[in-house]
């Protein structure tokens, strides 16, 4: 075996063509070489993702909504022969009527449209803008899509200059790994690309729960809300819930999640007693994670327990699941078991930290 150590007279004598070349060379003038090399820039493209949203708060929107989503196989794993007759049948006849005055709040709190698009479209152009800012070689393209519904992720990679770039990172906006969202995501990802001939070096976040960033962003936002609004007596967190059949087959979502509220609790030097964690937007009679967030709020109600806070951590969005389903209904439920003093906390959105957070991951995968 042949090492790489050898010496330039090693080298001389077992290639002999080389010996003349080497003793006719002139030194290599470095400095000069380098002023005369050009600057070769590097084309990003950073694509953010998140799940999801309806065209318009009407039921036909909602509905058509609704069958991509819950016709992946990463969401709903039932057979289909179980559960297609359910979802044509059951679902999507009479749930988008329910949810339409729900999706009508949405939007009015969205001025005239969706808070999960406005929102990702303002994390998008901020986070342009911050790497713009960055004294590096990188000319940046960021865009953002959906898994379901719009702007797709097909169409967002129509609008990057996939012929020019020389790396793709793909953000999935959602903190805790989970094959219901980041794996949904990589797969509409991939058959996505399918449409591409020259595919760039791709980079896709799993997740993030743990990076120092996010916790640290988080705990601020817990800190600035305390400062606005008083620190009240318990803090909870409360996750998107997901079947616990899926856990117990691999998906590492519960423990992910459980991290991310000990690292944030621990920021927070917070004891114990004064924080806990659960999972809510359970759907089915199938037992998902537990403890529900909603059975929670009511127990905690029924003690009288005075001002709690909530944060919802795998939300890096506000939407209907944060505004709509913890801010009003579990707020209500709370209330009537006799709980006063509710309080919940946004989720990260736009704001100066988030975007922080996710130019640096960008850059670490740079």
């Amino acid at each position: 075996m042949t090492s790489k150590d050898n010496s330039p007279q090693d080298n001389a004598q077992q290639n002999p063509l080389r010996q003349d070349k080497a003793s006719t060379a002139r030194p290599l003038n470095t400095a000069a070489h380098d002023t005369m090399t050009p600057n070769i820039t590097t084309h990003v493209g950073v694509l953010l993702v998140n799940l999801g949203t309806p065209d318009a708060p009407t039921p036909k929107a909602i509905r058509k909504y609704l069958f991509e989503f819950l016709s992946d196989r990463r969401v709903i794993e039932t057979p289909k022969f179980i559960w297609w007759p359910i979802l044509l049948g059951i679902i999507l006849p009479l749930r988008p009527r329910i949810l339409r005055h729900s999706y009508e709040l949405m939007w009015q709190a969205g001025d005239g449209d969706s808070p999960l698009r406005n929102i990702t479209e303002q994390q998008k152009t901020a986070l342009h803008q911050r790497l713009g800012q960055e004294d590096n070689d990188a000319n940046f393209h960021v865009e953002y899509g959906m898994t379901y519904g719009k702007p797709s992720i097909q169409s967002a990679l129509d609008r990057l200059p996939l012929d020019r770039l020389d790396k793709l990172i793909v953000l999935p906006l959602f903190p805790q790994y989970s094959a219901t969202s980041s794996a949904a995501c990589f797969d509409v990802l991939a058959k996505a690309l399918q449409q591409c001939r020259n595919i760039p070096s791709l980079v896709f976040l799993k997740d993030y729960h743990d990076d120092s960033n996010y916790i640290a962003a988080l705990a601020q936002s817990v800190r600035h809300h305390w400062q606005v609004q008083g620190r009240q007596a318990r803090l909870l967190f409360s996750f998107h819930g997901i079947p616990q059949a899926y856990v117990d087959k691999g998906d590492p979502y519960r423990e992910q999640c459980e991290t991310t509220a000990n690292l944030v609790a621990q920021q927070l030097q917070l004891k114990k007693q004064d924080w806990s964690i659960s999972f809510q937007s359970r759907v089915g009679k199938a037992q998902w994670l537990k403890p529900y967030t909603d059975k929670i709020l009511i127990q905690l109600g029924s003690e009288k327990l005075n001002n709690i806070d909530v944060i919802c951590p795998g939300f890096s969005v506000d939407c209907l699941e944060t505004l709509e389903e913890i801010d009003m209904q579990n707020r209500a439920f709370f209330e009537k078991a006799g709980g006063t003093g509710f309080h919940y906390i946004p989720a990260l959105n736009a704001s100066a930290d988030f975007i922080e957070v996710l130019k640096n991951l960008t850059l670490s995968l740079r």
